[in-house]
């Protein structure tokens, strides 16, 4: 079976050096440091949130299962 992810798929190298060219046009090369440093800050803080909304329906779940009935 043969699975290629879908936005990938569509793009091929033109277009994506066509892509980063045109984000090296607009922001500069000196923005693009601080825009994957926003960028990785932002995937970093939603992980950890995430981690956070898991830990606390673990701990709910064995609260639950841990009272007496």
């Amino acid at each position: 079976m043969n699975f290629q992810p879908i936005l990938l798929g569509v793009l091929g190298t033109q277009e994506i050096i066509l892509i980063v060219i045109a984000i090296l046009i607009l922001f500069g090369g000196r923005k693009i440091p601080e825009l994957m440093k926003g960028l990785g800050k932002g995937i970093r803080e939603f992980n950890d949130a995430k981690n956070n909304v898991r830990k606390e329906i673990e701990e709910s779940t064995n609260d639950t299962n841990q009272q007496p009935k």
